[in-house]
């Protein structure tokens, strides 16, 4: 249990935040998509802070994690802890339970638990990306695909990877809804 209340208060610091803050650019949830994550601060500020709200948002879930696959947990706990983590930026403490998408957070869980599976995902989602021109339409493809990559590559965390992406799929309902509308931004301006 201690592991998933670290994951979780380790997950709701928000690096898009944090990195605007140290820029002394405006900050991420009160501008653009009022998303506080890669895809927002990358429309709004570029790709330096892009890459640090990316890089930062992706190891703060790495800790916890590794700690939790180290002790030799069963599966369902480590996936328990990746979860906590996800949770945490979706819904941070710190932040009114206003947070971000979760995908570079699950990156993050899944290259500790997973790796083949997150840098396959992540490679689709740079695939789709530049494809589509849009952050949101990568990440639903990147969740949609990550349990059946897992399925052939990991099976034994395939229900667990199944669950963050579940996750990442309902925090992009509203994405999904204004691509319908042809109302999402692009990814770059």
């Amino acid at each position: 249990m201690l592991w998933i209340v670290m994951g979780y208060l380790s997950g709701s610091w928000l690096a898009a935040v944090s990195v605007c803050r140290w820029a002394g650019v405006a900050d991420p949830r009160f501008c653009g998509s009022c998303n506080p994550g890669f895809s927002n601060v990358l429309r709004l500020y570029g790709p330096r802070l892009a890459a640090a709200t990316l890089a930062l948002d992706a190891l703060k879930a790495v800790p916890v994690v590794l700690a939790a696959k180290w002790l030799a947990l069963p599966i369902m706990w480590q996936g328990l802890v990746g979860l906590a983590v996800l949770l945490g930026h979706s819904f941070p403490l710190w932040y009114g339970f206003r947070g971000g998408k979760a995908v570079a957070s699950a990156f993050g869980v899944l290259l500790v638990l997973v790796p083949s599976v997150a840098l396959l995902s992540a490679a689709i989602w740079a695939l789709m990306a530049w494809r589509l021109g849009t952050a949101a339409l990568a990440s639903v493809a990147s969740a949609l695909l990550a349990p059946l990559l897992c399925a052939w590559l990991a099976p034994d965390y395939m229900i667990v990877v199944g669950g963050f992406s579940l996750l990442v799929l309902t925090r992009h309902v509203l994405n999904i809804r204004r691509w319908r509308q042809g109302e999402e931004p692009p990814l770059r301006k």
